[in-house]
């Protein structure tokens, strides 16, 4: 069993102390904000005290063959992130998220996934980062790659904790985090819709029409101008349509929400989510529809990008891109870190190469205060009625973007800090927590893996 001590801290500085893989296991959805599932995350240690840092989230790869290269990649980027926030990380925990298929059981996932634990060890060994702790979670229950003590964690695993029964659980809730659900169940509310054929037929018939309208002008017609303030007009009006409805209630189950989708679902017409949808692929449109991030106007915009990346049904999948993005923007601007991490992922699922989700995804697992990037996206200036003309409006966006990827590369970005319990508004994504790896467990994951 490996043990996390925590060293004295002023009384009001409360803080959890985390002494088994039991704890660690306990702690993970509250490290991320939501259950990840089919996933490998990383959480940097930094420290004699072992403060969590840094994490990072990635989907583990079908093919064994592309382990290896995943770990290693993996393994620099914590690294590098670590370092640009000010010191490489001290020691590593690692997480093998994944449940049994197809009459499988969690033991054969444990043993099935041992050999990419063992290369996340390896990598970061040739880096000389320890990996004090490696869990592999699985069917309810979890198993330590590193601890060889059957007596605290036996071959059949241990059962995780009841939901809302352990300290972290009782810490975290008094400190306003929230665990959201599991990862599947946040992202089936931004995938595009199943269910009924003729519904998806009809939503994918109208965004055809619109292609084939407004895709000529959006490529360099004369009427490009028009597209782009039809677009943000109709966006505008949907955006003041679903402002007008009850919001999404507040809750820590997100099937609960899925009745608040399917009701925004039935304000939007097939023809009004195809012509924004449509319009987004214009950059230029897309970076105004971003200004749309504060006050009163983001809760909405929150909603309508969800809904439409719905919509993006068919054969228009990769069209999710941008209101994908866009969600990803707005959650993170209004402190939604888990809503963001999930929405800008399945946008670089779709498109690696789109610009703008790389640079706020860069920025958002570099610490960068959004405040930084929404000063950029104001300084657009403009919005629906943008008395500027194209040409300055173009000039000036580009002057924007430059600015976002300079903050971006050069941005000193803010060290983890121990929350305060209690902290009404602490960020979702941030632990409660911290932990070290004390005794024998400081001598896994050298180079030679042992």
């Amino acid at each position: 069993m490996n043990k996390h001590s925590e060293p004295t801290r002023p009384a009001d500085e409360q803080q959890v102390t985390l002494r088994s893989p039991a704890e660690l296991a306990d702690a993970l959805p509250f490290l991320m904000g939501f259950h990840p599932s089919d996933s490998i995350v990383l959480v940097a240690l930094h420290g004699d005290e072992g403060r969590f840092g840094g994490r990072l989230r990635l989907g583990i790869p079908r093919s064994p063959r592309e382990w290896r290269p995943v770990a290693e990649q993996l393994a620099e980027c914590l690294v590098e992130g670590s370092r640009r926030r000010g010191s490489r990380p001290d020691g590593i925990v690692a997480f093998l998220c994944q449940d049994p298929e197809g009459g499988d059981t969690g033991r054969r996932v444990r043993d099935r996934l041992h050999p990419l634990a063992q290369l996340i060890r390896t990598s970061f060994g040739s880096l000389d980062i320890p990996v004090h702790e490696v869990l592999c979670i699985s069917d309810g229950r979890f198993w330590s790659y590193c601890c060889p003590d059957t007596r605290c964690c036996p071959p059949e695993g241990n059962p995780l904790a009841l939901p809302g029964t352990s300290v972290m659980a009782a810490a975290s809730a008094y400190a306003g985090i929230q665990v959201r659900g599991s990862l599947r169940e946040m992202e089936a509310r931004l995938e595009p819709w199943r269910g009924p054929a003729d519904r998806a037929a009809g939503q994918e018939q109208a965004l055809d029409e619109a292609a084939g309208a407004l895709v000529p002008s959006i490529l360099g017609g004369g009427n490009r101008e028009q597209v782009g303030a039809s677009t943000l007009r109709t966006a505008r009006a949907l955006l003041d349509r679903l402002a007008r409805t009850t919001p999404p209630p507040p809750g820590r189950d997100e099937t609960a929400r899925t009745g608040t989708d399917a009701a925004d679902d039935r304000l939007i017409t097939d023809d009004e989510a195809a012509a924004v949808i449509i319009g987004l692929q214009d950059r230029e449109i897309r970076d105004r529809a971003a200004q749309w991030m504060e006050g009163p106007l983001a809760e909405p915009a929150l909603r309508l990008w969800r809904a439409l990346a719905r919509r993006c049904v068919g054969s228009y999948a990769e069209h999710a891109v941008a209101p994908l993005t866009l969600a990803g923007w707005v959650a993170w601007s209004c402190g939604d870190e888990p809503a963001a991490r999930v929405a800008l992922g399945l946008a670089l699922r779709l498109d690696p190469a789109y610009t703008f989700a790389q640079l706020l995804h860069q920025a958002f697992n570099e610490g960068l205060d959004p405040e930084t990037l929404r000063r950029c996206m104001r300084a657009q200036g403009g919005g629906l009625a943008d008395p500027q003309p194209r040409a300055a409006r173009r000039s000036t966006a580009k002057q924007a973007k430059k600015s976002v990827k300079r903050v971006v590369g050069k941005a000193t970005v803010k060290k983890a800090t121990t929350p305060k319990v209690p902290a009404p508004r602490t960020r979702p994504g941030t632990p409660a927590s911290r932990g070290r790896t004390a005794g024998r467990s400081g001598q896994r994951g050298t180079k030679s893996g042992k």
